[in-house]
């Protein structure tokens, strides 16, 4: 018989480790709406939109009913998930809307970005051998320094701007942001529909990746403006018109392509070994796309529960309790602890960010909140939810505060009979504001007379 040494003992130990570490990396795959109603999926309770993946995948994993984001607004919600970092640190509180800045803003057009300096959630990722890439909106500047594949990310196929159509522009769009972008400058017509085509292309890369982790975000831009949908979607609900119908239609494709990468997944035997997140950018703009936020007030841009709390799921076979809730508190900070960790990395080598690891509490191993106090701000206009004591501070009117697991619809202000509590969240906010860096770039002044009336037309 062969004698096998002690060294080679010791090598096969250590390469069987390596191979059984590198196993245990689970893939992540992050499915991310943009303006979608808090109330406009199945597993949210609507009764007219159909999204049959969503609420098995919901089933399947753990559904947080007080998710929040860090923004009402498309670009700093970006900024502050990709980073794991309240936006307003690094200057990115306003969303990054060419052509509507305020003359005092330093910046405006393809300037408006994440500044360089900050570590996106891809490079933190590609430290732990993670192939990654991004499908999709982008959203977070149109100058090529701010590009993804600038940022920690392998693959991009998306555009870069904040919205366009869901078709083949016969010209190039008025804003070039929204021109299809397949890696770094090669631009290409789209080939069907846009939604359909993300997912298609999330499948690819999967397929692609297969045998080593990867990291895949799926920024839709669905169910964003402008409203596109095909006729076979729009078939699918005889029973509405106008906006609500296209909305319902743009819901039930993006519905579909998560199920075609969800699907995929099982079909490689990857589902197990696959942590899977699905959330929204922020509340709902009621008047643009029809959404629903009930039972929540308030819409996109705006600090009412309706503005910033959204649906979100997450599915970690083994790790999680299949068809599961979690009630206390989380935000879209949380995704970058959350998923470093899970890759076997160091969660306190991120250094000063927001976030926090949520597996431990979701899996019982720690105790408490995973947040006791979370904020928003938006120039004067702030908000504090500190545990159940939630405080709205307006640049027009009194603060208002609100008991939030009682009246989540906010409808009953408690500023007058708490003046204590009022006084301590204000101060809360204003320590919070001392670790800002000034605004980058403002919107003019009338777009937050804008978002203020929505707060009182939408309570």
């Amino acid at each position: 018989m062969r004698k096998i040494s002690l060294f080679h003992l010791l090598i096969s130990f250590f390469s069987f480790s390596l191979l059984s570490c590198a196993q245990e990396q689970p893939n992540i795959v992050f499915l991310f709406a943009d303006d979608a109603g808090y109330a406009d999926f199945g597993f949210q309770g609507s009764e007219e939109i159909k999204t049959p993946n969503l609420d098995k995948l919901a089933k399947q994993g753990v559904r947080f009913t007080q998710a929040y984001v860090s923004d009402p607004t498309c670009g700093p919600s970006r900024a502050g998930l990709i980073t794991g970092k309240y936006q307003q640190r690094f200057g990115y509180e306003e969303n990054n809307v060419p052509g509507y800045m305020s003359e005092v803003s330093a910046v405006d057009g393809d300037e408006m970005g994440l500044p360089v300096e900050e570590i996106t959630m891809a490079d933190h990722l590609k430290t732990l051998g993670y192939r990654t890439a991004v499908f999709g909106k982008w959203h977070l500047g149109g100058a090529d320094r701010f590009h993804p594949i600038k940022r920690g990310f392998d693959e991009f196929y998306g555009f870069r701007g904040g919205a366009r159509s869901y078709f083949k522009y016969d010209t190039d769009p008025e804003e070039l942001q929204n021109r299809m972008e397949r890696g770094f400058g090669n631009f290409e017509p789209i080939d069907g529909y846009l939604t359909d085509k993300l997912g298609d292309e999330t499948v690819a890369f999967i397929e692609r990746n297969k045998d080593q982790p990867f990291f895949a975000y799926v920024a839709f831009n669905a169910v964003h403006t402008p409203m596109h949908a095909t006729e076979e979607d729009l078939y699918e609900f005889p029973e509405l018109t106008g906006k609500r119908k296209t909305v319902a239609a743009m819901t039930l494709s993006l519905d579909r392509a998560c199920g075609k990468i969800l699907d995929k997944l099982a079909e490689l035997g990857l589902d197990d070994n696959t942590i899977v997140v699905f959330t929204n950018d922020n509340g709902g703009p009621c008047e643009q796309n029809a959404s629903v936020n009930r039972p929540l007030s308030g819409t996109k841009s705006n600090h009412l529960e309706g503005g910033i709390r959204v649906p979100f799921l997450m599915r970690y076979p083994g790790q999680i309790k299949a068809n599961s809730t979690y009630d206390y508190p989380i935000s879209t900070l949380d995704l970058l602890p959350t998923f470093f960790a899970a890759g076997r990395g160091d969660v306190s080598s991120l250094g000063d960010i927001d976030g926090v690891d949520l597996l431990p509490y979701v899996q019982g191993r720690a105790d408490g909140r995973p947040h006791q106090t979370l904020y928003w701000k938006k120039e004067i206009r702030a908000a504090v939810r500190d545990g159940d004591w939630k405080l709205i501070r307006y640049s027009d009117r009194p603060a208002e505060l609100y008991d939030i697991p009682t009246d989540m619809e906010e409808r009953n202000n408690l500023a007058a009979l708490h003046p204590e509590k009022v006084k301590e969240l204000y101060k809360k906010i204003y320590h919070w504001e001392l670790t800002h860096e000034r605004a980058r770039w403002l919107l003019q002044r009338k777009y937050e007379k804008f978002d203020i009336d929505r707060m009182d037309k939408y309570r």
